[in-house]
């Protein structure tokens, strides 16, 4: 229908967003001999992640927290389909 609008998640993904989900590993000031985990999933932009860079940015000011490290997976969720073939053999029947 012309005067539906388009799926935000879908929009973002044609702008050339992916989907990224980010491990953060951190220490509270409360229990400092504990490592704890946090997982995010957010729509990202390879490979300057300027979500990312906000949130930190965020987690940094206003979290009483130390962070320890920070692991990220991104896949771009729309793009040319990719074919391969397992240890390069190709049968067709």
């Amino acid at each position: 229908m012309a005067g539906e609008l388009m799926d935000p998640d879908f929009a973002r993904q044609v702008e050339g967003y992916g989907l990224s989900t980010v491990q953060i590993h951190y220490w509270m000031p409360d229990h400092p001999s504990l490592l704890q985990l946090f997982v995010i999933q957010q729509y990202d932009i390879a490979p300057g992640f300027p979500e990312l860079d906000r949130f930190l940015d965020y987690w940094r000011r206003e979290i009483d927290a130390v962070l320890h490290s920070v692991q990220v997976a991104h896949n771009h969720l729309i793009g040319p389909a990719e074919w391969r073939a397992v240890d390069g053999v190709i049968t067709i029947n």
